[in-house]
C-alpha cells in the first residue's frame, strides 16, 4: 500500500450502489468500516452513486474498500474507474471481476484449467418461459447477477416452464441441477481457508444466505478428507484461472452418492459479503484471523494494476 509510518492511512469504504445487492453491500460496508476503525484505520464511509468519481477525489482516500455487491461494484466497472484515478483498491481488479460475474465466461475458464462445472446453456428469457429448454430438474439464473438474485428452481415434477420476473434479463443462463449438499471455500491471497457446508431448510435463496437464521454453517465441513481436499484445491485453482486478488469464494454442489466424481464448482465471488452471517469470516476465524484482521490485512493488500 506504501503508506508512511506514524499516519494511519484514510480508507474510503465503497458500499450500497444502484445493484440488486444494495442493502446486503450497505450491511458489509458497515461491518467492515466499523472493524478497520477498530484496527486503527481512519475510515470514511461512502455510499456509490453517480457523482462517486468527484467525491473520491474530494475525499482523496489511500486506499478504497470495495465492499460493493452485484453490478457495477462487482464486474470491473467501479474497478476501472479506481485503475483511473490511481486510487489502490481491495479484491479483484478489472479483468477478473469481469470475468468471474459473467457465470458462463467464468466457466469456459474452468473448463480450460479442468476444473468440473454442471452443464448449462444462455437463452433468451422469452423462451425459457415458453418451454423446457432442458429436462428437468434445472436452475434458471442472471448470467451476471449474484447473491442468489433471481434464481429459479424447475423440479422435476413442474408442471410447465418457470414464470420470470420482469427484473431478470433477456438472456439467463439454464443450468442443470445437481442435488445434494452446498460447500464453499474462501481463497485469501494464496491460501485456501477452509471448507463450510451449508445447510437450510429449503433452497438457499437470497434470504437464506442474508436473513438471521436463514442458514446454519459448519466449519470446517464434516465431509470425507478428499471433498475437502478437492474443495481447498479447486478454490484456490479457480482464483488463479481467472486471475483474483485479495480473498475470494467459490460455490460448490457435492452429490455425495457419487463421490468425489459428485462435486462440482458453480462460481467463484469476487466480493464475498462480509455480513454478521456471512461464510468468508466464519473461514477466517478458523485461520486464527478476526474479523478486524482480515479487513486490514485487505487495506495492506490493496494496489492499482490488479
Amino acid at each position: 500500500m506504501g503508506q508512511s509510518s506514524g499516519t494511519p492511512p484514510k480508507v474510503a469504504v465503497l458500499m450500497g450502489g444502484p445493484s440488486a445487492e444494495r442493502e446486503v453491500s450497505l450491511s458489509s460496508g458497515r461491518e467492515c468500516a466499523a472493524a478497520l476503525r477498530g484496527e486503527g484505520f481512519e475510515v470514511v464511509e461512502l455510499d456509490a452513486g453517480p457523482d462517486l468519481s468527484e467525491r473520491l477525489r474530494d475525499i482523496s482516500p489511500d486506499v478504497v474498500f470495495n465492499a460493493l455487491h452485484g453490478r457495477w461494484g462487482e464486474d470491473g466497472c467501479v474497478q476501472g474507474m479506481l485503475e483511473w484515478l490511481r486510487i489502490p483498491y481491495t479484491h479483484s481488479g478489472v479483468l477478473a471481476s469481469a470475468l468471474a460475474m459473467d457465470k458462463e465466461r467464468s466457466k469456459a475458464a474452468y473448463r480450460g484449467a479442468g476444473l468440473p462445472v454442471v452443464d448449462s446453456i444462455i437463452r433468451c428469457k422469452d423462451e425459457v418461459m415458453a418451454r423446457h429448454v432442458m429436462a428437468p430438474p434445472y436452475v434458471v439464473k442472471p448470467n451476471n447477477e449474484g447473491s442468489s438474485v433471481g434464481v429459479y428452481l424447475v423440479h422435476e415434477a413442474a408442471n410447465g416452464p418457470p414464470q420470470l420476473s420482469a427484473e431478470m434479463p433477456e438472456f439467463v443462463m439454464v443450468e442443470t441441477f445437481v442435488p445434494g449438499r452446498e460447500l464453499t471455500t474462501t481463497v485469501m491471497g494464496d491460501r485456501a481457508l477452509s471448507v463450510t457446508e451449508i445447510f437450510t431448510e429449503g433452497w438457499y435463496d437470497y434470504e437464506a444466505k442474508y436473513a438471521p437464521g436463514g442458514s446454519r454453517h459448519e466449519v470446517p465441513a464434516n465431509i470425507p478428507s478428499e471433498i475437502f481436499d478437492l474443495c481447498m484445491d479447486y478454490a484456490l485453482r479457480a482464483h488463479r484461472v481467472l486471475g483474483c486478488r485479495g480473498v475470494s469464494r467459490t460455490d460448490f454442489r457435492w452429490d455425495d452418492s457419487r463421490g468425489a466424481e459428485g462435486l462440482f464448482l458453480l462460481e467463484t465471488n469476487t466480493q464475498p459479503g462480509m455480513t454478521p452471517t456471512s461464510l468468508t469470516p466464519e473461514q477466517a476465524g478458523m485461520a486464527d484471523m478476526t474479523f478486524g484482521q482480515m479487513c486490514a490485512w485487505m487495506v495492506e493488500d490493496a494496489s492499482c494494476n490488479r
